[in-house]
């Protein structure tokens, strides 16, 4: 956490409300739906009746999702609204609304806080999303992040998790394994950094510490399938590894699936420094977690639509529940899919 110790004011000099207050000074709303905001005991939104309200929420720890050693405020406070937005995303919605709650400890400033919301404001101004609400606390030791995220959907447009059928084609948007390669970048630099006082060397590996520290939720690819027509059979977006996502959706779903390694999308900077440290590109893609990339399925009939449009890979198709949940190796041979990726209960 980077800070200026001669701007430093202690958060026990404004108290909970006017730290509010001139945290929120500047929220600016977006959307008719947000009819009452900041200010009262609860935000009051509003939709026709041919949409339906998708809410979400995420809790993000320091020290377990975030570390200030290499994460600045700012990229803290953005990333934890587009984590959320990637969920209503990945429900084919269009996020509007956030609250925002927090505790934090009295080792960080007002200053520190203006920071974040910093951030927390990027995020909103690039989304379109209005913040309308939230809680603060203290906390005994660090800080502790719950972001609500609301959006809203055509009821005949609304996709869910337990929907794809078999024969459905399995995509992914953009590139997989790229967070988790910036995460293990960051690692290495810092610990170097620690032991020997070594300024980190970051190369050629911006785009990997960028998909790490500030990652964004795919809307374009949600604005390019109704663009063309195509609605999703289902998805879910990738934030604890492709394996675990593809679990989830099979599982829900009810079906098998077939996954082809050959397939997967990995840009070449990952590809290299995967094998730089001697790690499976492919493994980095399946199991590395918090790519926010969307995973998700489409009939068959989509294929010819879907084929030319960037940023979308077909990856396999979806089998009888009989089958199982497979991955076909570059080899040759099936091997089944088993959840590896993130688990923040462990």
């Amino acid at each position: 956490m980077e800070e200026n110790k001669n701007n430093f004011t202690e958060l026990s000099e404004l108290g909970e409300f006017l730290l509010i207050n001139k945290l929120t000074k500047n929220n600016k709303i977006k959307n008719n739906s947000t009819k009452k905001a900041i200010g009262d005991d609860g935000a009051v939104i509003e939709y026709e009746d041919n949409y339906q309200t998708v809410i979400t929420n995420d809790v993000l720890v320091e020290g377990i999702h975030f570390d200030f050693s290499y994460c600045p405020l700012k990229y803290v406070g953005y990333k934890s609204v587009v984590v959320n937005l990637s969920d209503i995303y990945a429900m084919n919605a269009k996020p509007e609304q956030i609250l925002v709650s927090f505790a934090v400890s009295n080792r960080f400033s007002v200053e520190a806080l203006e920071e974040l919301y910093q951030g927390i404001y990027m995020a909103c101004d690039e989304y379109g999303v209005d913040l309308i609400g939230g809680d603060t606390t203290s906390s005994k030791i660090g800080m502790f992040l719950s972001i609500t995220a609301i959006g809203k959907v055509k009821k005949d447009n609304q996709v869910y998790r337990n929907t794809a059928k078999e024969t459905d084609l399995i995509c992914v948007s953009g590139d997989l394994g790229a967070a988790y390669l910036g995460l293990q970048v960051l690692e290495r630099e810092m610990k170097i950094n620690k032991d020997t006082n070594v300024e980190p060397e970051w190369n050629d590996k911006e785009y990997l510490i960028q998909r790490q520290l500030k990652p964004e939720a795919r809307r374009d690819i949600i604005e390019l399938l109704e663009k063309n027509y195509i609605v999703p059979t289902s998805m879910i977006d990738i934030s604890d590894g492709l394996s675990s996502e593809i679990l989830h959706l099979c599982t829900q779903s009810k079906t098998g699936a077939l996954i082809y390694e050959e397939r997967l999308p990995i840009a070449e900077i990952t590809r290299k420094t995967a094998m730089e440290m001697e790690l499976v590109p492919s493994t980095a893609a399946m199991n590395g977690g918090e790519d926010y990339e969307l995973l998700f399925t489409v009939k068959l009939s989509d294929y010819e639509k879907l084929k030319e449009l960037e940023q979308i890979s077909v990856i396999g198709h979806i089998t009888h529940q009989s089958e199982g949940i497979n991955i076909i190796a570059t080899d040759g041979t099936q091997v089944p899919i088993t959840a590896q990726g993130w688990n923040a209960l462990l």
